[in-house]
Parts: structure tokens; C-alpha cells; sequence
């Protein structure tokens, strides 16, 4: 008989790991006994509500040993997204009326932040400040504590960049924002950050600290915030009183399980694949300017994370380029986000002073633990073929014509 496997193809090369994760194999065994025989609710007094009980508490104690931190001062949530949300809405529910109702975010931060603080303006009667950042992407901690009112309530600064992976002095920012305010919540959004950096909530001197168990090769559908032991915030899901009262609703034991294992094996892993990652992303920026000398490297002189390699490509559109790559079989992401089509620029970009028409033309790669030196030569290749093919195919798209 013959063989119908079909012609051999260049297997796709994944350079999206900022947006999400494969699932570690210890993720996924550990999440498997509870998605089959061990289906107990931890609220439950009986045995199999004590099995599922002692799976979140392992979790908890697992990853509190990654923070450095008390498994009490861990709250799992559904998101980095919604942690992000309990944080700052917590915040205000709960010393709005004492405090104030200010508000300070950076104009980098991701839009779960960003978002949210627009919305508790719009509805929810707080004021908003926006620090900005520098052509770099670099909040200058000074800068973003000044922002800090007496009646500032909560100020948020990310630890590291989603898009382009520049990491801020965070320590720097909270010891200044309590020079000026003791009483302001002080919350980082280290979503990127697990995995990549030494996370010690307490030696970044935050009260408040998102993280997401997919960006670290752990399942979607679950977070966490970490609130320091003696801050108190207001709930944002009310119900049964799980998570100490701040997060109510049965617990995603599968998840949070999950999470534990992959938190632990990311924090194992972290200095050799940082290191390794470091040198790859370096080794992609190189050879991508190198065919491109016009690129520009977004995050540039700043310190980044290891694994982020971000480019804005003159007479360029983002939406175009991934599109060429895709079909070249190779997943990537953009510093934009497309609608109906159209591209728009990036507010991280934009923030940094780019021109929203070369903003249009970015491009983010972030490595993996299964990135290659030989995937990213073929990546570096295969961009600067997309760009060109771009820029000779579709002028008139990129210059905004018709």
C-alpha cells in the first residue's frame, strides 16, 4: 500500500509564549485525578471533599514556596485578568470611603489594569492618574510615586511588559510611593514575570501581585493574586465565602493543581532556561536587524525579561506580517491589536513615543523552553521574507490606501 501521510512539511514554529503556554506534563498530571475519580468539592466535609481540599492546599503551600510568601496570603482566582480586577476594584470597595478614591496606573500597563481603572472613573466615581513612560518604556519610579495623592488608594505599576517584555524598578516605585503615602496599596502586575524572574513579593515591597497559571505553562482558567497578610479588600465574587472570603465560588481544583505543579517546575527551571532564552532572543534581534537594518527593537536599552524579542518595521502592518508568517508556519503576535481588518496601534507603543503608523508595523516573538537555536535562524529568515513580501505586495495597505 502506498503512504497518504502526504509531502513533508516544515513543522510550526511557536514564538508566542507571552500569550500562552503548552501544558507542562507535571501540569497535567496533577490536574488529572481531579478531573476523573477525585471530583469532591474542597467546600465538602466528607472524604472526597477532603481529597479536593488537600489538593488546593498543596497547591497553595507550592506556591507560596515560589513567592517566599504565607499560603494564606494566596488567593486563586479564575485570571491574572480577574486578580487584576480584585486588586484595584478590592482596593476601592473596601478603603474608598476612608481613603479616597485615587487612582495611579502607568500608561504601559496591560488593559485588565488600564480597563478597569477607566471603568471605576466611569461608574465607579474614582479619579485616574496615568504616569507615563520614556522612549524605552521605562516608568521612572520618582515620576510614578509624585503621582501619589492623600487620598490615593491603590497604585499599580507591572512588573514586566507583555508586549515588550521591559521589566520596571517596582521596588523602586512602592519604596517611593510609601515616602509619600504609607497608607497607598501599592499592586504589580507580574503576570509575565513567573518563570522569567525571582518573584519575592516582599522584597519588591508591594502589597498586591497578579499572576496567571498559563504563562507558565500551566492550565487556563486559573490565577492568583498575592495580598499581603494584613491588607484587607473587598470581594469582588460574593457567595460561599471560599478563599477567605475574597474570592467566593468553588474552587477549580483541577486548576489550581495544575498551577502548583507548573509554578514549581517554572521556578526549578528559571536561571537555566533565562539564561538560555536571554541568548536566543538576542541571537533573533541580531539576525532580524541585521537583514532589516530599518527595524526598529522595541524596549531597546531597557532591561528586559529573557525570551522577548519585539520590532516595529517601517511601511509595514502588523496584521499582514502575522498573516504571511502564520502561513509560513509561524505563530507569533503583534503589538497591535486588529479589528475588522484594520490595525491598531498599540498603547504600550504609542506610550513610548512611536509613530502610530510605524506602531502599526510591530511585531513580538517570545521564546519557549522548546525554542531552538535553529528555530530562530529559521524565524529571522522567515521575517525578514514576510517583511519584504509585505512592503512589495501590499503598499497601498500599508501606506492606508485602498
Amino acid at each position: 500500500m502506498g503512504d497518504h501521510r502526504g509531502p513533508l512539511v516544515t513543522p510550526p514554529l511557536y514564538l508566542d509564549h507571552a500569550a500562552t503556554t503548552p501544558l507542562a506534563p507535571a501540569a497535567l498530571e496533577a490536574m488529572l485525578p481531579f478531573l476523573q475519580r477525585d471530583f469532591g468539592n474542597p467546600s465538602s466535609v466528607h472524604a472526597a471533599g477532603r481529597v479536593a481540599r488537600a489538593a488546593v492546599d498543596d497547591a497553595r503551600d507550592r506556591l507560596a514556596e515560589v513567592l517566599g510568601c504565607e499560603p494564606r496570603e494566596i488567593v486563586f482566582t479564575a485570571s491574572g485578568s480577574e486578580a487584576d480586577n480584585l486588586a484595584l476594584r478590592g482596593a476601592l470597595q473596601r478603603w474608598g470611603r476612608d481613603r479616597g478614591t485615587h487612582v495611579v496606573v502607568s500608561a504601559i500597563e496591560h488593559d485588565a489594569v488600564l480597563a478597569t481603572a477607566q471603568q471605576l472613573s466611569d461608574v465607579g466615581g474614582a479619579t485616574v492618574t496615568v504616569v507615563p513612560c520614556d522612549a524605552r518604556g521605562i516608568v521612572d519610579p520618582d515620576a510614578f510615586a509624585a503621582a501619589v495623592r492623600p487620598d490615593t488608594v491603590v497604585a499599580s505599576l507591572m512588573l514586566v511588559n507583555n508586549e515588550t517584555g521591559v521589566v520596571q524598578d517596582v521596588a523602586a516605585a512602592a519604596e517611593a510611593v510609601r515616602r509619600r503615602n504609607p497608607a497607598t496599596l501599592v499592586h504589580t502586575d507580574a503576570v509575565q514575570a513567573l518563570g522569567r524572574l525571582r518573584l519575592r513579593p516582599r522584597d519588591l515591597g508591594v502589597d498586591l501581585l497578579s499572576l496567571s497559571a498559563h504563562k507558565a505553562y500551566g492550565p487556563k482558567g486559573v490565577g492568583a493574586l498575592w495580598v499581603r497578610h494584613g491588607v484587607f479588600l473587598g470581594g469582588q465574587v460574593t457567595g460561599g465565602g471560599q478563599e477567605r472570603g475574597r474570592r467566593s465560588g468553588t474552587e477549580n481544583v483541577a486548576g489550581i493543581a495544575g498551577f502548583g505543579a507548573a509554578a514549581s517546575m517554572a521556578e526549578e527551571l528559571r536561571e537555566a532556561e533565562g539564561q538560555r532564552q536571554e541568548e536566543l532572543a538576542r541571537r533573533l534581534t541580531r539576525a532580524a536587524v541585521s537583514a532589516l537594518p530599518d527595524a526598529v527593537v522595541t524596549g531597546d536599552g531597557a532591561p528586559r525579561a529573557p525570551g522577548f524579542a519585539g520590532f516595529a518595521f517601517p511601511g509595514c502592518r502588523t496584521d499582514l506580517l502575522l498573516a504571511v508568517l502564520d502561513a509560513a508556519g509561524i505563530a507569533a503576535s503583534g503589538g497591535s491589536a486588529c479589528s475588522s481588518g484594520a490595525p491598531t496601534p498599540s498603547h504600550v507603543l504609542l506610550a513610548m513615543g512611536l509613530d502610530p503608523a510605524l506602531a502599526t508595523g510591530a511585531l513580538r516573538c517570545t521564546l519557549g523552553r522548546s525554542t531552538s537555536a535553529d528555530d530562530v535562524d529559521r524565524a529571522a529568515a522567515a521575517i525578514a521574507a514576510a517583511v519584504r513580501q509585505v512592503r512589495s505586495a501590499a503598499p497601498a495597505a500599508v501606506l492606508g490606501g485602498g
